[in-house]
């Protein structure tokens, strides 16, 4: 009983502290009022700045800026790296990789504001740049300067490029929960506690008289969280009385007795201090006296804050700190039980992101999924979707396909969530014409996420920037690197995800040639990862290393990057250009030679007889944000010379025909003999053409066209008997080439062949069905003992 009192007792002790004495990290000095709500630097008629022409991307283009009611341009006069960098901090990026001139994304119109600008690079915004003055310039548009920006955003930047949310976040730059169970604190992520600003050099506490559920859903919703949890006030009401006593009470003895003289001076020595820090944290602990939130703003500096008196005597009459209680979604839950209780929307959906709770949104409609137009997209909206799918508040609200296009049908436009429904699908919004959006709008999100630490675990060395290097990971208390055997893009896409520095470029096999480190030891061996997962530890791998090239230069290495390209076939041009040919095989050697007919052709009674083809076109969009280029580059190149062209990749595309067990019947690949731009959309230019050994590759916004009447754009079905298949059809099968999503990679169809004819139904890319229809899919109906059932 007495060590159970005790050890109570330490408890209590420590839950006190804990709560009163946060490692001196909080506000001990009283802010004035300037320093906690400040002035924001006067700049010409509230200057705005966006980046505009084409061809472009969303991260590069001409420069505008908005004065007086108009927008101009800058010219390219002395223009230098230095202004780019400051246009680019402005626009939300952290930084500039380079800047155009002479109008190299066409001409602008109207002004040009600026000229002769010359910046040193620190500046907060453009107008604090010497220049000739606004709108005195000698130049034409044919000098319109231009940027191009790091594809990195500013952590929490918000800006009317993307969605204006009005936040003066010099008011709160941060928020956080501050645990006071010592148990609590070794736990990842953290829900319950403290919440603390910061302010200046420290931390700075909330009072919480009149604070209310809804305030509480914004701080969780800026914390990652999608739910509040009601919290045990009392709990922490006994801590804050305990705590007051305890710093102004004498300590006395484990026996009940007074301590001695010398003891007792020293004791209450301590006491004084103790109670000294005790009330000076009680005058300057509170930063804000009250907070009016409605529960739909995506951040505290959003709402109506009051702020304490810096000569306030009493800042928290009657109250303590607030203390809130959040609930993680399922994928941030340490009890597996509960994560099985709390469900996330299953019609709604994030694609084409490089980290967790991004991408670009996509909602089920008739078992079908499509995107959302960005027409009136806000972050009210975008925090709607966040929280369903089990994250907070929407960090950014993402217009113009930043996390790519989607290739179904548009749902969606002019979505207006007023910020508090359950689901997307509660707001209203309109349906769409053809007339209306296309997939060049498709909104996306960029969600808030609980701290989880995962980066503190792994890191990269040697590389030539900060984008790549050799993956050295913690494991226990020691680091060290990681076996590259069986090392591909999925477990590159992992490691990328977790250092939080986008898409996988490429997987490294050998780093012998970056620089070596300090950590030679070899650590983890055997991962494997689907290419979902968090973290490499999450990743299947063998408990005891295992490596067969455990020297360092055989250690696995990435090299990163902030976009990539996505591949998707257009499912129903396969389905609009099937047929069957019956082709002599006098007409084939070339097809044989590069392995396109089906093993049998070897034994046929060359050149007489035919081979039976079932053909259709492809056609291969790049709706990411990179260009999709050769892994190898031209020098290795193989060149055919029964077709007289140079192959770039050895397999491009795998065409496989299924029967009802999922055994191939009939298979075939297609190598990339020519990789280019066959078409574009309106208003992007083709990069990438064959011809006379020119740059192979698939600009963002254009398609690669396999016509039907090529060689090898078929399936040789020659030796298959009558039936129902199913045809599949897989890009990039090999991941050779890093994407951002793979998932719809592939496409299926139902075959129907009946020994003379054929025809394909339901064609659709891979992940573009419901999991109810893509079941039905495979039960397609009339496939018995694969022959065509009598309906």
């Amino acid at each position: 009983m007495m060590e159970k009192s005790r050890h109570t007792r330490q408890l209590a002790v420590s839950l006190l502290f804990g709560l009163w004495f946060p490692c001196c990290l909080s506000q001990t000095t009283a802010p004035s009022r300037a320093s906690v709500a400040p002035t924001p630097s006067a700049a010409p008629q509230q200057l705005k700045v966006r980046l505009a022409g084409y061809p472009r991307k969303h991260n590069e283009g001409r420069i505008e800026l908005f004065y007086k009611g108009e927008w101009g341009t800058i010219c390219d006069d002395d223009f230098s790296i230095a202004n780019a960098n400051v246009l680019c901090r402005q626009l939300g990026f952290v930084s500039a990789t380079g800047w155009t001139h002479s109008a190299k994304y066409g001409n602008g119109q109207g002004k040009i504001w600026l000229d002769n600008v010359l910046c040193n690079g620190g500046e907060k915004s453009i107008d604090l740049c010497k220049s000739r003055g606004w709108g005195n310039s000698d130049c034409t548009h044919d000098e319109d300067a231009g940027v191009v920006c790091k594809d990195e955003r500013i952590p929490g930047f918000v800006d009317s490029n993307i969605i204006d949310a009005q936040v003066d976040e010099k008011k709160v730059e941060e928020v956080r929960l501050r645990p006071v169970v010592g148990t609590a604190r070794r736990k990842l992520p953290i829900t319950e506690g403290v919440v603390e600003v910061k302010h200046k050099d420290g931390w700075a506490q909330i009072c919480d008289v009149g604070w209310t559920v809804k305030n509480t859903r914004v701080v969780c919703g800026m914390l990652g969280f999608p739910h509040e949890r009601k919290v045990n006030k009392n709990f922490y009401k006994r801590l804050t009385k305990r705590a007051a006593e305890k710093a102004s009470s004498p300590k006395v003895s484990a026996a009940g007795r007074q301590p001695s003289k010398a003891k007792a001076s020293s004791m209450s020595k301590q006491s004084n201090q103790r109670k000294r820090l005790y009330l000076e944290r009680q005058k300057n602990l509170y930063l804000l006296r009250s907070v009016a939130c409605l529960g739909s703003e995506v951040h505290l500096a959003a709402c109506p804050l009051e702020f304490s008196r810096p000569n306030a005597t009493a800042t928290c009459a009657g109250g303590m700190p607030v203390v809130v209680s959040c609930m993680p979604g399922p994928l941030f839950m340490q009890n597996s039980s509960l994560k099985k209780k709390v469900k996330v929307s299953s019609n709604v959906r994030l694609k084409g992101g490089a980290r967790l709770g991004e991408g670009r949104v996509e909602v089920l409609k008739d078992n079908e999924w499509g995107t959302v137009c960005d027409d009136r997209w806000s972050l009210l909206s975008a925090s709607v979707v966040c929280r369903e799918l089990g994250f907070g508040s929407a960090k950014e609200a993402l217009t113009g396909a930043r996390m790519g296009q989607g290739m179904g049908p548009i749902y969606m436009n002019e979505v207006k969530c007023v910020g508090n429904e359950k689901s997307i699908w509660n707001c209203p919004f309109k349906n769409i014409t053809a007339e209306d959006c296309q997939h060049m709008e498709d909104a996306a999100v960029r969600c808030n996420i609980p701290y989880m630490g995962l980066e503190n675990s792994i890191r990269i060395a040697g590389g030539r920037s900060s984008y790549e290097g050799r993956v050295e990971v913690q494991v226990g208390s020691k680091w060290g690197t990681v076996c590259s055997t069986g090392w591909t893009t999925k477990e590159a896409l992992v490691a990328c995800r977790q250092l939080g520095l986008g898409y996988a470029m490429h997987a490294v096999t050998e780093t012998w040639y970056w620089d070596s480190s300090n950590v030679t030891e070899m650590v983890m061996s055997g991962v494997k990862c689907t290419g979902s997962e968090m973290a490499l530890s999450q990743c299947q791998h063998h408990k005891t290393v295992n490596c067969q090239k455990a020297a360092a230069k055989f250690s696995a290495g990435v090299i990163c990057s902030e976009t990539a390209s996505d591949l998707v076939l257009n499912a129903s041009l396969v389905e609009q250009t099937v047929y069957i040919e019956d082709r002599p095989l006098h007409m084939l050697y070339c097809a044989a030679e590069e392995d396109c007919l089906s093993k049998s052709a070897a034994k046929a009674n060359w050149p007489y007889g035919h081979r039976r083809l079932l053909r259709f076109s492809s056609q291969i969009h790049n709706v990411g944000r990179a260009d999709f280029k050769p892994k190898a580059g031209r020098h290795s190149w193989v060149w055919h010379a029964c077709h007289g062209h140079y192959h770039s990749m050895d397999v491009f595309t795998h065409y496989d025909l299924l029967n009802a067990n999922g055994s191939k019947v009939a298979e075939g690949h297609k190598a990339s003999f020519c990789l280019e731009d066959t078409e574009c959309q309106e208003g992007v230019s083709k990069r990438y053409e064959c011809a006379n050994f020119g740059d192979q590759g698939i600009t963002v916004g254009c398609w690669d066209l396999y016509r039907h009447d090529i060689d090898c754009q078929w399936l040789d079905i020659t030796d298959v008997k009558p039936g129902n298949y199913i045809m599949q059809v897989v890009i990039n099968p090999n991941y050779e080439v890093a994407e951002s999503d793979f998932t719809n990679n592939g496409m299926k169809c139902n075959c129907k062949y009946d020994g003379h004819r054929i025809w394909l139904h339901n064609c659709h890319i891979g992940d573009a069905f419901s999991e109810e229809a893509e079941k039905r899919f495979e039960k397609y109906p009339g496939q018995i003992n694969n022959r065509i059932s009598q309906l």
